[in-house]
């Protein structure tokens, strides 16, 4: 991997925490992902099963980690299998976790190889009752492949009818969602490659680039500062592209007068950053822009100083909608009538604002995390408002990434990167 070596301790802690909450006589399992197949003998870049990394901090395909804290033998309360290396797969292949490789990044003392598994697996599920199951739990989660977790649990089920099950998700969300000081370092880095490619793309932009090419400038700074890439499909949509709210295409030519909405973010270390910023192509902002730009931003501090120990994510939702309402009225985007004749279901500034304006981040984009619970301080937040309109070719977004502290407004892990409207300017006339 191109990053650094995270101390271990950071993933010890992870599962020192998680085996606290598990149930006794319980074993817990967690799976890599699998490399996924495109055609012929092309496959997609392995990305690591983020459950499995915050345990562990392994980073390589056909890998098992098992917690067990009531093993009979000491050794086996923490075990982890990896494929079994030798020179013909580093040569072919490049380096694999040897036995203590897999003790220095993960802090586990016990390695075994996966060809082992089943056996070693077998020995223990005679001494276990429960087995926690890691299953995806997300909000938004939508996956239609298989995954190895899947095809484990069938066949966990299958093998070991009479044990109890449980699930590892409850106790990841809650854990994930609390972010160590190691954590947030991490997502410090990729939130500081973030600023170094924004500020770049600032100096590129001019009538006449396409999209693409922004993105490549994206992707030339974060690969020379030991970013993966993208921690998300980026968007980089001008004019009336921004008002797609997941554009990707990122196809057409800049023009002049436009404005550019640009919503990426540099992985490091498997953590993310997520950030939006909306830029002049021409390097100025025309008055009407600016006017909305303006509100948009108002409703983004005001909306930050809400993220409080305590705030629930609800009825935070709930009193943003209201900062975006007065900014809509004063805009003459809404009117009284508007507000007054609104669905509760779908309020008047939905037309406008149809997004939330904050999700949990952190080993996902969008991460995992109690949305039922008040807020806590090191919760990790974006914080992104936006105003759409088509009928004047250009939609305004603005986002940062915001640690909750234990008292007072949250910590902008992006409060280096250009955001005021004389700032973006500034930047943009010194090419």
């Amino acid at each position: 991997m191109k990053y650094d070596l995270i101390d271990s301790n950071l993933f010890i802690k992870n599962r020192q925490k998680f085996m606290a909450q598990m149930k006794s006589k319980s074993i817990a399992v967690f799976n890599s992902n699998d490399i996924y197949p495109i055609g012929a003998d092309s496959t997609m870049p392995f990305q690591q099963a983020r459950d499995l990394f915050y345990l562990s901090g392994v980073d390589q395909e056909e890998s098992i980690l098992v917690l067990f804290p009531d093993a009979h033998e000491a050794k086996h309360k923490e075990v982890l299998f990896v494929r079994e290396t030798n020179e013909h797969i580093a040569v072919w292949e490049g380096e694999k976790l040897t036995k203590e490789k897999a003790l220095e990044v993960s802090g586990i003392k016990t390695t075994y190889w996966l060809k082992e598994f089943d056996k070693i697996f077998y020995e223990l599920m005679t001494e276990a009752e429960t087995v926690y199951f890691n299953t995806n739990e997300h909000y938004r989660q939508s996956v239609e492949t298989e995954t190895r977790e899947d095809r484990f649990i069938k066949w966990c089920k299958d093998k070991f009818p009479a044990h109890k099950w449980e699930k590892s998700n409850q106790i990841l969300q809650e854990l994930r969602g609390n972010k160590e000081p190691q954590e947030i370092k991490l997502m410090q880095q990729a939130c500081n490659i973030t600023e170094k490619a924004f500020k770049r793309v600032l100096q590129f932009t001019k009538p006449g680039v396409w999209e693409y090419e922004i993105e490549a400038e994206f992707i030339h700074e974060f690969t020379r500062n030991r970013s993966r890439g993208f921690a998300y499909t980026p968007i980089i949509a001008s004019g009336n592209n921004a008002n797609v709210l997941h554009y990707i295409e990122n196809k057409a030519q800049c023009k002049e007068g436009e404005l550019l909405l640009i919503d990426a973010g540099a992985e490091y270390a498997n953590y993310a950053s997520d950030m939006t910023r909306t830029i002049p192509v021409s390097g100025r902002f025309t008055d009407r822009q600016k006017q909305v730009y303006n509100a948009v931003l108002k409703v983004k501090k005001e909306a930050t100083k809400m993220l409080v120990p305590g705030t629930m994510w609800k009825e935070y939702h709930e009193e943003v909608g209201k900062l975006m309402t007065s900014e809509l009225l004063d805009l003459g985007l809404l009117d009284k009538a508007d507000v007054q004749n609104e669905n509760p279901d779908w309020p008047a500034y939905k037309k406008y604002f149809m997004h939330g304006t904050s999700h949990h981040i952190g080993l996902d984009t969008h991460d995992y995390g109690p949305l039922k619970k008040p807020m806590k301080a090191n919760m990790v937040f974006t914080v992104e408002p936006g105003i759409y309109l088509p009928d004047e070719g250009f939609g305004i977004r603005l986002e940062d990434d915001m640690v909750i502290q234990e008292s007072g407004e949250p910590f902008n892990l992006m409060k280096n990167i250009p955001l005021e409207v004389e700032e973006i300017e500034e930047w943009m006339k010194n090419k």
